[in-house]
């Protein structure tokens, strides 16, 4: 990240500490600091993935919703997957309209939020129907209306880097499961209600050959059950590469595989399908870091492990406590010199330890095991005041935080302007603002 003095660490990613210390000192940590360049650089390489019969891509803004992040997309031209009302009214915020928003939401609003949902499609927002339910709620009013529906089917298979994102199999209740699909064709059918867009999102980071397998097997149920569907979207989840081991998704290649496959849908129905995707952490991973300061030092026994105790841990970043997810780490001194990266061939020269937050709990760690356990890693031995950046960020880590346990505040968030500026997008919160709802 951040170009100048610039340590190569994937294709998209780049580190100057200089810039990193630089945002550090200016507005403490922790901190969330984003890189506008690569995520422009990550709209465009999505937007050129190779396509049949046109391309469109959702950005899945449950990975980071903030309303600068929003605009760095819609202005490179996605358009937005939102997963609940409130997104959707963010989106708009953000000055998105709503023919460019995809609702697709385990929520069944009733009574006030019902009629708002319909003050929304009747707007341009596409409804994305994921269970029956939803689908009897909304029908008389989509059939009065004449609006054609999206439906998102559970296709009872499905891959993630981890079970709790897994989408697509039996332990998730993502969509409208295969064997409930007769049932809801025959409501549809009843009413007069035309699906038009065929969805599903079988997991995040999962295999790649899974996803590719998608494809097929979706193309196979548009052409049982949905004669009037012209888009097909194939979800999002696209593996990206954190950690110096990981590959991430060759989207060139699955975008020639889709191609074809959609190709070849036509020539056996005459049908030419316009293909969706919707990523989120492809998108916005890897132009996020979380900066920290490095507040203490411990060790437990001479067989124990080093502890480095940052201002910022689960609080800020609770994907390792929740999947076990690795990020990587990079020692900056306080004078703004890189000491380590992960992304070295000898990061730390022997040293190792485990980087942990401040907060009371013991799974409070940015490096974990399957099982709950610290995981030492190989890096630099900093001095209490350096600072540690946690690499891969930009997803689901502001967007999911455990924010205001212990008390802590909000994080401010930074973005890295293409013209070199540091703006703040997200002011720190103050504690006031936490307690400004308690009576």
């Amino acid at each position: 990240m951040l170009h100048n003095g610039m340590s190569k660490i994937n294709s998209f990613n780049y580190i100057d500490s200089s810039i990193i210390a630089e945002a550090a000192k200016q507005y403490g940590t922790p901190a969330y600091l984003y890189d506008e360049q690569i995520i422009i650089d990550k709209c465009r390489s999505l937007l050129a993935m190779p396509n049949a019969y046109g391309l469109g891509v959702r950005y899945a803004m449950k990975a980071n919703s903030g309303k600068a992040i929003l605009k760095a997309v819609s202005g490179q031209g996605l358009k937005i997957d939102a997963s609940s009302m409130n997104e959707v009214r963010r989106a708009r915020i953000a000055g998105i309209d709503y023919k460019d928003i995809i609702l697709t939401t385990q929520e069944a609003p009733l009574g006030s939020e019902m009629r708002a949902l319909e003050e929304m499609i009747t707007q341009g927002l596409k409804y994305n129907v994921c269970s029956l339910l939803q689908l009897r709620n909304i029908g008389d009013f989509a059939a009065t209306n004449k609006f054609k529906l999206a439906i998102r089917y559970h296709p009872g298979v499905g891959s993630g880097e981890s079970a709790t994102r897994n989408t697509g199999d039996k332990y998730s209740c993502f969509g409208i499961h295969l064997s409930d699909m007769e049932q809801a064709l025959e409501y549809a059918e009843d009413k007069g209600l035309i699906f038009d867009h065929v969805h599903v999102h079988i997991g995040s980071g999962g295999d790649p050959a899974v996803w590719q397998s998608n494809i097929d097997s979706e193309l196979t149920i548009i052409e049982k059950y949905f004669p009037d569907a012209q888009i097909v979207s194939f979800g999002g989840g696209l593996r990206e590469a954190r950690m110096p081991d990981e590959t991430p998704a060759n989207i060139q290649a699955l975008g020639l595989y889709t191609k074809e496959k959609i190709e070849r849908f036509c020539q056996k129905t005459n049908r030419r399908l316009k293909m969706e995707i919707e990523p989120g952490t492809f998108v916005i991973a890897l132009a996020g870091f979380v900066l920290t300061t490095v507040i203490d030092k411990k060790k437990t026994g001479t067989d124990g492990l080093n502890f480095l105790v940052l201002d910022g841990g689960m609080e800020v970043n609770t994907r390792p406590l929740l999947y076990a997810s690795r990020h990587p780490f990079y020692v900056i001194s306080q004078t703004g010199a890189l000491l380590s990266s992960e992304f070295d061939e000898n990061p730390g020269s022997g040293y190792e330890a485990v980087p942990v937050g401040r907060c009371c709990e013991s799974g409070d760690s940015q490096s974990l095991d399957a099982d709950g356990l610290a995981v030492p890693r190989k890096m630099a031995e900093p001095e209490i005041g350096d600072f540690i950046a946690i690499g891969g960020a930009g997803a689901y880590c502001s967007a999911m935080t455990l924010i205001n346990y212990n008390s802590h505040v909000q994080a401010p968030e930074i973005l890295y302007t293409c013209d070199g500026e540091l703006k703040v997008i997200r002011a720190r919160q103050t504690l006031e603002q936490m307690l400004a709802n308690e009576i």
